[in-house]
């Protein structure tokens, strides 16, 4: 019998896209119930935050290891292990709930072992882009990953809502295990090459260790690199803020209304499709700097300082669809530029140090915001409070006017980083002073 050839190139990656789509929407069917579960019983945006920070820190401090790892293995392997790993982190959670034993605490520990194997994905993933595909279809794979969490973020919120009446969280559990079986299935049908070593590379790659800090060395040595991901180290602060409280300050200032919360999560997952199928489509600017920049400058205002002054869901639903909107661009256009400058045989260990600088801040903020929000801001803005004078005139007073105001002061701070980027010349002109990794 004739052996089935593997797919590569634009082909094979829309398979891994396509299983990805199956899987992520499965998960975040069950993140969305959980995030409810996790509210309804504490009642607390500190334990929401917890669960944030648990499923990002793990993932983000072993990423230079994960990036060196990735180098030096079967990336398609990588990729398999990943995804195997998450779904057995899902059973486990299954296993407790069934049985009545599940608590806050459980999510904790089973989002810090799932973000250990979600630490190899980011910089796997990456990697095998730029051996699948041209330095032309770079953006437009970056949109279609981006679109990838969006369709999710979408039809998650909707189908986990109808669902919950039918089959409660067990079922939606069980469906989450069943869509890793398919991103899974769809490794099997594609093809990613292994890169050929450089002679940086020989002379890089001597033990994990040295391998794991040379992504360290490799973008202190080019200050284009160091000033993109500060870029990224500094508005991340404002992003952990958002993704800690926006959920415990939608459903405070609802009381506790999950259909409200449902439309404005389904607005965020509008949004990112569409920021999504526009870079699929466009590719972003010629010049991808403006997109990172002006991105970042947009979501910040659009999103995070739009939805800190909301009061209702018409702005909460803008604010949300305007908060993954403009990612997919700045994130796509950051990623292209990244892409073309550094040589594929080394992206595993770069990116994966490009990802701990730049997204460190996001799980320290996160764990911040639960009891800033809590114990400072909230009491703050009761009625009665010590700054309702000065600001609930415009963010107003009650439950989750506290959260209201802190995101509405950091969208204020994302805009000004934004538009900073174009002050540097080692930022705004990245594109002219890095050479094409072909180049090197």
């Amino acid at each position: 019998m004739r052996k089935a050839k593997l797919l590569t190139g634009m082909k094979g990656f829309t398979v891994i896209w396509f299983g990805q789509v199956i899987s992520q929407l499965g998960t975040a069917m069950t993140r969305f119930t959980l995030t409810i579960w996790t509210y309804t019983i504490t009642e607390q945006a500190t334990a929401t935050a917890l669960v944030f920070f648990c499923s990002f820190m793990p993932s983000i401090l072993l990423s230079p290891i994960a990036g060196a790892l990735v180098d030096r293995w079967n990336r398609k392997l990588i990729l398999f292990i990943s995804d195997l790993g998450a779904g057995l982190v899902t059973i486990g959670l299954l296993v407790l709930y069934a049985t009545n034993n599940l608590e806050v605490k459980h999510l904790y520990l089973t989002t810090a072992i799932a973000s250990i194997f979600e630490s190899f994905q980011f910089p796997a993933y990456y990697a095998s882009i730029s051996m699948m595909l041209s330095k032309a279809q770079y953006t437009q794979a970056s949109g279609m990953l981006s679109l990838l969490e969006s369709i999710s973020g979408v039809t998650a919120p909707v189908l986990a809502g109808f669902l919950f009446a039918l089959i409660g969280i067990k079922g939606i559990m069980t469906i989450d295990i069943l869509t890793f079986l398919v991103a899974i299935s769809a490794l099997l049908f594609i093809h990613i090459p292994q890169p050929e070593k450089t002679a940086v590379e020989k002379v890089s790659s001597v033990s994990l260790w040295q391998d794991s800090i040379y992504g360290f060395r490799y973008i202190s040595k080019r200050p284009s690199l160091s000033g993109l991901v500060l870029i990224f180290f500094t508005i991340n602060i404002t992003f952990g803020f958002y993704m800690a409280l926006f959920a415990p300050m939608i459903l405070a200032r609802s009381n506790n209304n999950q259909v409200i919360f449902g439309i404005v999560s389904s607005a965020f997952g509008i949004g990112g499709i569409a920021g999504g199928v526009l870079m699929s489509c466009w590719g972003g600017p010629t010049r991808k700097i403006h997109g990172v920049l002006l991105g970042v400058a947009f979501t910040s205002l659009l999103g995070t300082t739009l939805m800190g002054l909301g009061q209702n869901l018409p702005v909460w639903a803008t604010a949300a669809f305007f908060t993954k909107f403009f990612p997919p661009i700045a994130y796509g256009c950051n990623q292209a530029i990244w892409q073309a400058k550094v040589p594929p045989d080394l992206q595993g260990r770069v990116f994966g140090v490009q990802r701990q600088i730049g997204e460190i801040t996001m799980p320290l903020a996160i764990i911040i915001a639960g009891p800033l929000a809590d114990y400072v801001f909230e009491p703050a803005m009761q009625p009665g409070g010590s700054i309702v004078p000065m600001f609930g005139g415009i963010i107003g007073i009650g439950p989750g006017a506290g959260m209201g105001l802190v995101l509405f002061i950091l969208g204020l701070l994302g805009i000004l980083i934004g538009l900073g980027g174009y002050l540097f010349k080692i930022i705004k002109n990245a594109e002219d002073i890095l050479p094409d990794s072909n180049t090197i």
